[in-house]
């Protein structure tokens, strides 16, 4: 899938850091190459009912099941890309902490579900981007009621998942 150096980012806890089984971790990569942002998500597909809309950009995807990848500039701000198994997807440039500027269509998002797993490859040009990147998180949402699950690659703190904390995201030297 990726040609170029790329980063990976493994789901391996809940949000507020415990262990999650190997089963349940959803893997997130993205690379930058030939001017675009590539994004590739692998793991569980946990059944949870697909979204009524059409696949496409979908507000509230966050209430679904869905991988998101946090990409924090050097400038403070952030992209927030949501993929879910059934083609849905959204994607926001924020300026500051939930201070939404646009939301942003990628060229192309496949997604694919066999069996218990599903895959997506999504494609952001890089001219709708921020860059450069300096930090990332990775979280994963799944279940329904109170079998939800937030799942993420750095857990952040607080009393209830809150994925918008970049202080909290890893730094893109450290992957």
């Amino acid at each position: 899938m990726f040609s170029s150096p790329h980063f990976i980012l493994s789901t391996s806890k809940t949000w507020d850091g415990k262990a999650v089984a190997d089963s349940e971790k959803m893997q997130i990569r993205f690379c930058i190459r030939d001017q675009e942002l590539e994004v590739g998500i692998q793991g569980p597909f946990h059944g949870d009912p697909a979204p009524s809309a059409p696949a496409g950009e979908l507000e509230g995807l966050w209430c679904y099941e869905v991988a998101e990848l946090f990409l924090l500039g050097a400038d403070g701000h952030y992209l927030e890309i949501e993929i879910g198994p059934h083609g849905h997807y959204l994607i926001y440039h924020l300026t500051g902490i939930r201070q939404i500027s646009r939301s942003i269509s990628p060229t192309r998002c496949e997604t694919n579900i066999t069996g218990t797993h599903w895959q997506s490859t999504l494609i952001l040009p890089l001219s709708q981007s921020i860059l450069p990147f300096s930090h990332a998180n990775a979280y994963a949402i799944h279940g329904q009621g109170v079998k939800r699950r937030y799942l993420a690659a750095f857990s952040v703190p607080g009393k209830r998942p809150d994925f918008h904390q970049p202080r909290h995201f890893a730094s893109l030297d450290d992957l």
